[in-house]
């Protein structure tokens, strides 16, 4: 497989009135062509605005200070914003965490899968009820692939007159209303049941064998990624801190902060045992020092661990921001 995104020095900083935060610092990542990636880590760590950051949507006080974000072979950051716009929605598309609030709650489903048509699709026929016919016809197709029914009469309905999982679901047909490259799905589960959960991430994985479209699934839950995802990478504190194919790191994780999630998991295997959360607090971005950001949470921690901690090779394909690599325990 190829690369399709290479992200290379990643750094997108907050300028707040109490300093700089670092949200991303440093982030190096590629995902290949037809590739689930798996993107995990607590709260603020800084998943989301990772790909953020690869759309242009990071909006001030934010920016993205430094790094190269290529796409298909293009630099994105050396886009002028007309460009950025053309690729946004076309070659790359992202489902927000809340299909409530981000669906226009003033527009028919209809209207804001024809948005993204009007604004992209350059197969339309030009003018007239020749190009209006096409648009309705394939917000109909949308519908109906990700399974919608009677799309037909449903385009004329609002939001708020469909269920969480049939709007997540209409997120996801806008999203690939013009084909995608790349999808990015953020929190796609979000406020949802476990068995709507599970249709929509099912769904996700049969749209992306189909149209053999890349995924980057942003998600706290390490029991998606398993199922879900061919690799995976663990942020915190704005850096990634492992990534490599999912089985090995679920199986054999090399980062204590790896460790710590899985532990933190409730299994039936230990049913009357206490979950083993992990120590402590994400420290606060502002003003970190140079050594390893989960230093005072590492159960392994050492005087060594105070110096900057770069990734390390953990085996074929994985890489692991510990001076523990190979210590660490399974």
């Amino acid at each position: 497989m190829s690369v399709l995104l290479d992200i290379k020095g990643l750094r997108t900083v907050f300028d707040t009135r109490a300093g700089a935060v670092w949200a991303v610092d440093g982030v190096d990542v590629q995902l290949m062509r037809g590739e689930c990636l798996g993107i995990v880590g607590e709260s603020g760590s800084g998943k989301s605005v990772t790909f953020a950051s690869v759309m242009g949507l990071v909006k001030s006080p934010g920016r993205v200070a430094e790094g190269r974000i290529v796409f298909d072979g293009r630099d994105l950051r050396a886009l002028t914003p007309d460009q950025m716009r053309a690729v946004r929605g076309k070659e790359i598309a992202m489902t927000m965490q809340d299909a409530l609030t981000a669906l226009n709650p003033a527009l028919t489903v209809g209207e804001q899968i024809a948005e993204v048509l009007e604004a992209h699709d350059d197969t339309l026929p030009p003018r007239g009820r020749a190009r209006s016919r096409a648009i309705r016809d394939r917000s109909v197709e949308m519908l109906g692939l990700v399974g919608i029914p009677a799309p037909d009469s449903r385009l004329r309905q609002y939001p708020h007159e469909f269920s969480g999982g049939m709007r997540q679901r209409i997120m996801i047909a806008i999203a690939l209303a013009c084909g995608p490259k790349l999808l990015i799905a953020d929190e796609p589960t979000t406020a949802l049941d476990v068995t709507i959960q599970a249709q929509v991430l099912e769904l996700i994985s049969d749209i992306r064998k189909r149209m053999g479209m890349s995924v980057a699934l942003i998600t706290h839950d390490l029991g998606v990624v398993a199922e879900h995802c061919d690799r995976v990478m663990v942020m915190y504190a704005g850096q990634v801190v492992e990534q490599g194919p999912t089985a090995q790191v679920i199986g054999e994780p090399r980062h204590p902060y790896t460790r710590g999630l899985l532990g933190s998991i409730p299994r039936l295997s230990m049913r009357g045992q206490p979950i083993t959360p992990i120590e402590g607090q994400v420290p606060d971005l502002i003003g970190l020092p140079p050594q390893c950001r989960f230093h005072s949470r590492c159960p392994v921690r050492s005087d060594a661990c105070l110096a900057p901690i770069a990734m390390r090779a953990a085996g074929p394909g994985r890489s692991a921001r510990c001076i523990h690599v190979h210590e660490v325990a399974p």
